[in-house]
């Protein structure tokens, strides 16, 4: 059957319709924390919103479905000052790209590192003042229960994927906190100095975690909970990322700077690609392909193609936002 002028022109609407509405689709969530903002952007680093959350945000988790994005509201810029801090997580609707609500930790100041348990709406976070770990019902907006990490300045946190145990790095003390979340028990890993991001390898038997001033990255045995191995890096990893097949970790480097790459099979880092600042974030896609290195004092976001380690892109948020991790969304 001959399709009509009618309706060739009909479908040629709805195609640019559907276009149209994927171009203000928000590809990036930027947790801007100098500006106590959330911007949002389309994937050509079009800005579409900047929402104000709470005081100098430093981190985020998404929702099971990618709907809303919760941010840790330290209250400081730097995780060495000695303040109290503030003490609230927002609640951002990323569709409607605004602050729907506040959740207020009470006695808890200072939270960082977020992350949602698997198979769950429930948001974990660390807590600076005083150290620990958190767990957030975001729907009753409370704490549900808290934990003692054994250690100083609780930073990142990486759940299992059967949600039964998380790792929280104790930048401080040295050391990573096995934390098993039913019964709160926990066993103490010895680290390199300063220990801060965590990517699980696909099936979940081992963590890395980047040393800061160590200038590696440590390899845990999750069922041992034990360090069995590391692999030296550029100087000053701190986010890291690892790729769908294992095969490839990706890091950003504060005082090369960079982002780096390192082969897991041989344990040996592969390639820098230098930036043009100090970045403090790492993030990646959920394919692997594209990562996010954000150097706050320049207000830049950088795309770096993992496969060619080049940078594809870079785009600019508000002057003085001071950009930390960019958040993909896609589900």
């Amino acid at each position: 059957m001959t399709k009509t002028p009618a309706g060739i022109s009909t479908a040629l609407l709805l195609s640019l319709s559907a276009s149209a509405l994927a171009a203000d689709r928000p590809y990036l969530a930027v947790i801007e924390k100098i500006a106590g903002a959330v911007g949002f952007y389309t994937e050509d680093g079009r800005s579409l919103a900047q929402v104000k959350v709470g005081s100098f945000p430093h981190e985020g988790a998404l929702s099971r479905d990618g709907r809303l994005l919760y941010t840790s509201n330290n209250g400081v810029l730097w995780m060495t000052e000695d303040s109290q801090g503030t003490n609230s997580i927002s609640v951002v609707d990323v569709r409607a790209m605004k602050k729907v609500a506040d959740i207020d930790l009470g006695r808890f100041h200072r939270p960082h590192g977020m992350a949602r348990v698997p198979g769950s709406d429930r948001i974990l976070a660390t807590t600076e003042r005083p150290f620990g770990l958190i767990l957030v019902d975001p729907a009753a907006r409370k704490i549900v229960r808290d934990y003692d990490v054994k250690g100083k300045s609780p930073h990142m946190v990486i759940p299992m994927p059967d949600g039964e145990w998380v790792y929280v790095s104790d930048t401080d003390s040295d050391s990573v906190a096995a934390i098993q979340l039913k019964t709160g028990n926990v066993k103490l890993i010895a680290t390199g100095a300063r220990p801060q991001g965590g990517a699980l390898s696909p099936a979940g038997d081992r963590l890395y975690i980047t040393e800061a001033d160590g200038n590696r990255i440590s390899i845990i045995d999750t069922g041992k909970r034990e360090v069995v191995g590391t692999i030296p890096t550029g100087k000053g990893p701190a986010r890291i990322a690892i790729t769908p097949d294992g095969k490839t970790l990706v890091y950003n480097l504060g005082f090369e700077p960079g982002v780096g790459f390192a082969d897991v099979a041989s344990g040996k880092q592969t390639a820098i690609v230098p930036l043009s600042g100090r970045p403090l974030s790492l993030t990646m896609t959920r394919n692997g392909r594209r990562a996010f290195a954000a150097v706050q004092d320049q207000d830049k976001v950088f795309y770096i193609s993992v496969a060619e380690r080049k940078i594809e892109r870079v785009f600019e948020t508000p002057k003085g936002s001071g950009p930390d991790p960019a958040i993909p969304l896609e589900q």
